[in-house]
Order: structure tokens, then C-alpha cells, then sequence
């Protein structure tokens, strides 16, 4: 009967027709916040039977997809008209989300709490709220039966936080279902710089995660005798050498642009100079080092980059070990190869009694960047000068990994598209009190809407 009651109120509510795209918006991410979809275990087939019930409140076409029926994919699609030869628009965003410890959070992370502006919840930046923008778009676009020139599909998929077994498992056995010549994801940003330009950030490329795991090995001792083998003292070397090596300096297609269009900015005046000696192999690593020290997050779109993470070694105080043990958490750029990575690891710590290997789990494709020149690429770069006085339109290759890499190599344009802004310069995606303004939500829907309308549909119908 409880189920009963729950499924009668969310028709209900997704059937109030007078709801603006905002407001609909806001009123789906809220609901989504409170499905708990923490990863592990997810449980995401949740959200999946959520957003089946508002798709097909309104006749929208979709079904569940997967293996592990508690972790269901969700795909809807609206139909192009009958003479369309253009192939489908993909908007995707995953239905899970990252842990949260409750003690560190001011607000219950699942109760998607209005509180001075802001509304709180785990999910709300990482990824509920575009899932929750391109469901309300998608509605929109049947209620006013927007007559499209191409398929638009939303997928939802599960586990993108862990293992991404949601999206490969639609590769592997459903692809049918969500090719699509380009697609919106996560990954992209929108920033004010001091001087009031705003920047749209759209991720074209990102790099790989490329975790090794590190194992020193020696002889077990009494902790009274110092040993030259102590596996500890080894493990520690090669952690230090690997921090304190710089790795090589590699730009590619977005980058390249990245750098070149940032510079033209008053607050990145400093970062013209850089330019041309990033391209000389003697000058790169010097100049990539200074500019680390004006931005690091810069820094970390030059090179691969690394981070010891984990360490586990010992038993007792009194006690030498026999192994030592180091996770890194390296994430390499898509222009390098594993082998060239681990290769290079292996010469720079140069001690045979340290072993380097990779870490079991999530493997991800490297890919090249998403074209600059489609007509999603060129209907982002419309839409988003256009709607500040001051817009600043760059590719972008981010440092955390998404779905979308498994798409791109398929063949797929994937965008990180930058409908919402990092509010205060921070972002709070993964970390305490994650939140979005209802006013970012509700203009970076709008935004989603001019996008979609100017890439696959008719962009004379307007946004509520």
C-alpha cells in the first residue's frame, strides 16, 4: 500500500503541467537526492524505476537495461520526425553517488535540505542535478512536442563512481540503444575570473586513471637491528623519487587551445610567456614548473600526475616487515600509454627490490579529444556567449575521469557541457555539504534547453 500511495503522489506531481522548466527541474533533483544511491552498493535500479515512472507519465519511450537488477541503466528516447537522417544526441548522467560520512556534514545528506539559498544534498553537483536538468528537458520537449531533427536519448547509468560496469555493460550489449553521433555529460565547468569573464569550460578530453600499486620486499627482522633491506625504508625512496620527478610535459589538441585562449585573459596575463617554451622540448619541464606555482590545477593538464594514496606495512612497533605496500592514484594523459607510464616509474625509483603493478578494477580507455568543429561543439559555443556579457568558450581536458571515455572510443563526441556555474569558485562534488543555489540549477537548465534546441530540435520554441 506504501508503494501504492508513493507511485499516486509522484504522478501526480510530475503531471502538474503549469511546472516551469526550473521549477520542474528543482522538484526532480530534490526527489533524487533522497534516493540513497550511495556507491557501494548503489542500488540505483531506485533512481532507474523513478525516472521510468516520470518518463512514462508523459509517453516517453524507455525501458531498464542490465545485468544486476538492483543496478539497472535507465534509457528514454524521443523520436526525431520521419524524414530525419541526422543521428541521436546523447544526454547522459550516472544515477550513483560517493559516500557520506554524516558527521562531517551540517545538513543529513539525503534530505535534500533548502537552507540560506542553497539546496543540500549528496548528488546535488555530482551528477543528480544534470541528470535532474536533462530529465526536465526532455518533458519539455514532449509537452510541447518540439519537432526534432534528431533522436534525443537520456541514459542514466549506474556505478560510474566505482567499477563503471553501468556503461559497459551498455556498450557490450546494448549499444543500439545509446549511439548517438555526440553526447552531454559531466566533466565541464563554468568559472567567473576576477576581472567578470565568465568561463565555460567544455571537457573534450580527461585524463586516465592509471592506479599502480607499489611492493617493497625484505627481511624480517628485530626492530633492534637496523637492516639495508628494511622494506620500509625502500617503499619510502621510491614514493619520494616519484613525487619529486617530473614527469614528461605533453600538450594536445585542448590543451593546446586551452592554454593559448586562457592567456588572453587579463587574470592569465602571466601564462602568455609559458607559451611557446611548452612547445620546446628543452623549455617545457621549467616553464610547466612555473607555472605549478601560480596554478596547480594548470600544472596538472601538462603531465601525468600522481598521488600516494594508501600505505600498509608493519605489525608491531618492534617488528622489520617483510613487505611494504603503496597505493598511487595516477592519472596519466591520454596521449601516454600505460607501459610508457609504468616504464617510466620503474627508472626513476631504479631499486629491483620495489615492485610495480597495476591495480586490479576499473580499467578506462584512453581516447583523442571530441572534435571542435560538430554542431553540438558550435551550438555550446553560440548558446554560451551569448549569455554573459563577458564569455570566455574553451575546450577543456579535466583531471577527474567520466563515462564518457568509453563512448569516445566508439567514436562518440562526448562534452563535459558547463551549464552550471562553480558557485563561490569552489566545488564541493565528492566533498562535505555538497549543494547548488536553486537560481544555478534552474539557469543551467535553461541553458541545457538552448543547447539541445539549437543541436536537435527547433530554436524558436523558448524556454518557461
Amino acid at each position: 500500500m506504501r508503494a501504492l500511495v508513493w507511485v499516486l503522489f509522484c504522478s501526480s506531481a510530475f503531471t502538474q503541467d503549469n511546472t516551469t522548466l526550473r521549477d520542474r527541474a528543482q522538484h526532480y533533483l530534490v526527489d533524487l537526492i533522497k534516493l540513497d544511491t550511495t556507491n557501494p552498493p548503489g542500488n540505483e535500479t531506485k533512481v532507474a524505476n523513478y525516472l521510468r515512472l516520470a518518463a512514462a507519465t508523459y509517453g516517453i519511450p524507455c525501458e531498464l537495461a542490465g545485468k544486476d537488477p538492483a543496478r539497472l541503466n535507465f534509457v528514454a528516447r524521443l523520436p526525431a520526425h520521419e524524414r530525419s537522417t541526422q543521428r541521436p544526441l546523447l544526454l547522459m548522467a550516472h544515477s550513483d553517488v560517493v559516500p557520506a560520512d554524516r558527521a562531517q556534514w551540517t545538513v543529513p545528506p539525503f534530505t535534500a535540505l533548502l537552507k540560506r539559498g542553497y539546496l543540500y544534498g549528496r548528488g546535488s553537483q555530482d551528477d543528480k542535478s544534470l541528470l535532474a536538468a536533462e530529465l526536465a528537458v526532455l518533458v519539455e520537449l514532449k509537452k510541447q512536442a518540439v519537432p526534432l531533427d534528431r533522436d534525443v536519448i537520456l541514459l542514466s547509468e549506474a556505478d560510474e563512481e566505482s567499477g563503471s560496469t553501468g556503461m559497459t555493460w551498455m556498450v557490450q550489449n546494448a549499444y543500439s540503444k545509446i549511439a548517438a553521433e555526440f553526447a552531454l555529460n559531466e566533466g565541464g565547468a563554468a568559472l567567473d575570473s576576477r576581472e567578470g569573464v565568465r568561463i565555460f569550460q567544455i571537457q573534450t578530453a580527461e585524463k586516465v586513471p592509471t592506479r599502480v600499486v607499489l611492493t617493497a620486499k625484505g627481511t624480517a627482522g628485530h626492530g633492534s637491528l637496523p637492516r639495508t633491506d628494511n622494506p620500509i625504508v625502500h617503499l619510502s625512496r621510491a614514493i619520494v623519487r616519484l613525487a619529486d620527478a617530473d614527469q614528461p610535459v605533453k600538450l594536445n589538441a585542448t590543451t593546446r587551445r586551452y592554454f593559448s585562449d586562457l592567456s588572453k585573459l587579463q587574470d592569465y596575463d602571466w601564462l602568455k610567456p609559458m607559451l611557446g617554451k611548452l612547445e620546446d622540448a628543452n623549455m617545457a619541464t621549467s616553464a610547466a614548473n612555473q607555472i605549478r606555482e601560480h596554478d596547480p590545477e594548470l600544472n596538472a593538464m601538462l603531465r601525468t600526475s600522481l598521488s600516494p594514496t594508501i600505505l600498509n606495512a608493519g605489525m608491531k612497533i618492534n617488528v622489520i616487515p617483510n613487505t611494504a605496500v603503496a597505493e598511487i592514484d595516477v592519472r596519466r594523459l591520454p596521449n601516454e600509454s600505460r607501459e610508457e607510464v609504468e616504464t617510466r616509474f620503474r627508472r626513476t625509483i631504479a631499486d629491483s627490490s620495489v615492485e610495480i603493478a597495476r591495480e586490479q578494477g576499473q580499467d578506462m580507455p584512453s581516447t583523442e579529444p571530441s572534435s571542435l568543429t560538430t554542431v553540438l561543439y558550435k551550438a555550446m559555443e553560440q548558446v554560451f556567449s551569448q549569455s554573459a556579457s563577458k564569455a570566455l568558450v574553451v575546450p577543456y581536458m579535466s583531471r577527474g575521469a567520466t563515462d564518457g571515455s568509453f563512448l569516445r572510443a566508439k567514436g562518440m563526441a562526448v562534452y563535459g557541457v558547463p551549464v552550471f556555474l562553480r558557485e563561490g569558485g569552489e566545488s564541493r562534488a565528492h566533498g562535505n555539504d555538497e549543494r547548488i543555489s536553486p537560481e544555478n540549477l534552474g539557469r543551467g537548465t535553461e541553458l541545457l534547453w538552448r543547447i539541445i534546441l539549437a543541436a536537435a530540435g527547433n530554436d524558436r520554441v523558448r524556454a518557461q
